[in-house]
């Protein structure tokens, strides 16, 4: 599981993601957390988190994978993009010893999901790809207890652990964060065509459970042609029934000067979405209880009422059926 290269005596390539970190001995990734170690590409920060906490599934956000089910959801540092209006700036960009951080391991994690009544863990608050060994052996023990496991990640990883990581997922959520490369070039420091590629990976190649979700920035990547260019992207390349969330900016990090998204803004990229015959779309950060529904996609009633990230009423049978109809909601319930 080492994607590596050694190159001479004491240079490595790091072959995790496309960035493939060129690394002297001792010298971190663009990530900050994988580090030449004597000729060994390391995981610095396996086995330490920077907590845990109890989360509605809806938080991740996924509203088609269990909901109203409980995730215990950790992260660690660092990150594979450097993306410059991080929501998560705070622990992605954090440059400190990982050992400072609280100790969590593999079988801890999974027994306390277990202990708390979790359906599922979820590798979150930073990009799982980092600490990819961490997040599969986690993965793993959580499978001998009968636990699900959620990624959500930017999907920045080279095809051969890509397979790899997938394999060991239940669900993910893939920050679709534009519709440009200019976009990703300027303001994540990474290529647009590899996230593509994860995107349709999970959709084709695996039974992961996809989701996506598009932070909506003014003036950035919310121009009336590329939003419809995503959404017919999505509609064309993955199905109409792949579940989208539209989430609202708010001023962090490097794009302090930017102004937050407005509902206005948010909801008429919401109308865009499902006037390319997206059949789940919805609002992120917003209390619109009209955009966090999920509707039957061939009667249009309302299936299951969300007040954030609370349902008030759900209208599924037992096996995920519409009860006005008997027409089958995507996803899994």
């Amino acid at each position: 599981m080492k994607y590596e290269n050694s190159l001479t005596s004491n240079k490595v390539q790091c072959t995790l993601c496309p960035r493939n970190c060129t690394l002297g001995d001792g010298q971190r990734g663009f990530c900050y957390v994988r580090q030449n170690i004597n000729g060994k590409i390391k995981l610095t920060t396996y086995g330490y988190t920077t907590g845990l906490a109890i989360d509605p599934v809806e938080k991740k956000p996924l509203y088609h994978f269990y909901p109203g089910s409980k995730v215990l959801s950790f992260g660690t540092i660092g990150c594979n993009l450097g993306c410059k209006f991080c929501q998560n700036y705070t622990t992605t960009k954090a440059k400190i010893d990982p050992t400072l951080l609280q100790k969590a391991s593999p079988i801890e994690i999974a027994t306390m999901a277990k202990k708390y009544g979790c359906k599922s863990v979820a590798f979150t608050y930073n990009d799982p790809v980092i600490f990819f060994e961490y997040a599969i052996d986690t993965a793993k023990e959580c499978k001998k207890l009968g636990i699900k496991t959620i990624a959500v990640t930017a999907g920045y990883i080279n095809p051969e652990p890509r397979e790899k990581f997938f394999k060991y997922i239940d669900a993910v959520n893939i920050d679709l964060k534009a519709f440009s490369n200019d976009f990703y070039k300027r303001n994540s420091l990474v290529t647009f065509p590899p996230i593509l590629d994860t995107i349709k990976y999970v959709n084709k190649k695996t039974n992961c459970h996809l989701e996506l979700t598009t932070l909506i920035i003014e003036g950035e990547n919310d121009s009336e042609t590329e939003l419809k260019n995503e959404f017919n992207w999505i509609k064309n390349e993955l199905g109409e029934n792949i579940p989208l969330h539209l989430s609202a900016f708010f001023p962090c990090y490097k794009f302090e000067n930017h102004k937050p998204t407005s509902p206005q803004r948010l909801i008429k990229s919401y109308n865009f979405a499902k006037e390319a015959g997206l059949n789940y779309v919805y609002t992120g950060n917003l209390h619109h209880e009209k955009t966090s529904t999920t509707y039957c996609k061939n009667c249009k009633k309302e299936l299951i009422i969300r007040n954030q990230y609370i349902i008030k009423s759900y209208n599924l049978d037992y096996d995920g059926k519409c009860k006005f109809c008997g027409t089958k909601c995507d996803g899994l319930f």
